[in-house]
């Protein structure tokens, strides 16, 4: 089925975020105290930078969860599915990268401070840190923060393409976007890496428990059940 993106990036405009939690404030305004507030291509890099950890966390925890619970099939299951997902929600996540990086270039954008290679070693080591230890006390309010980080992620790029009217006349021409998805305009790519982190957001309330506040849509991907 053929999503309507422009649809899609309405709603996101029009639905209010999530009511986060302190932890996930407190994560957002360190990345406002880094970055500044304003919504840029550099800023959206680093989200993407940090953005497929939480499901490598999971993945080592679900291998380390099937080998301990090998003899229990419910177990195994349970682990696989989150697994799966895992694997594939990173590696949307890094074509996300990958597709940004592209129209820095694409732009002539350099890199700020926060983007030279030591800055974002230590974020990341930080992000790991920290998605570890919460998958590790409860890997419920993992999947909670990681939905915070998502209905963020959502609405940041909902507010991107509303800022640059002038992507709606930009064509897609790069053959590594095109990779990601047969998009006409650089609006319509940011329009579908918002979705995508809608669904990111979806599969990650369905697995924390909270199957209510996801946000359907017409077209949307089967996601793990609950």
């Amino acid at each position: 089925m053929n999503i309507n993106l422009k649809k899609e990036h309405k709603a996101s405009r029009e639905r209010p975020r999530y009511r986060y939690s302190l932890a996930a404030k407190g994560f957002f305004l360190s990345m406002d105290i880094i970055t500044g507030r304003k919504i840029t291509l550099a800023k959206a890099k680093l989200i993407e930078t940090l953005a497929s950890i939480p499901y490598r966390s999971w993945e080592i925890r679900q291998y380390a969860r099937m080998t301990r619970c090998y003899r229990n099939r419910e177990s195994v299951q349970e682990a696989r599915k989150i697994l799966n997902w895992s694997r594939e929600a990173q590696d949307n996540e890094y074509y996300h990268l990958i597709v940004i990086n592209e129209k820095m270039k694409e732009d002539d954008v350099k890199d700020p401070w926060y983007l030279f290679p030591f800055i974002p070693f230590i974020m990341v080591a930080v992000y790991v840190a920290l998605t570890r230890f919460m998958a590790l006390v409860s890997i419920r309010r993992a999947f909670l923060f990681n939905a915070e980080f998502e209905d963020h992620a959502e609405h940041v790029y909902a507010q991107f393409v509303e800022e640059h009217p002038e992507w709606e006349k930009e064509p897609v021409t790069n053959e590594k976007v095109r990779e990601y998805g047969d998009l006409p305009t650089w609006a319509d790519v940011f329009r579908r890496i918002g979705l995508d982190e809608r669904d990111h957001m979806n599969n990650s309330f369905v697995l924390c428990g909270k199957p209510e506040c996801v946000v359907k849509y017409d077209g949307m991907p089967d996601g793990p059940k609950a």
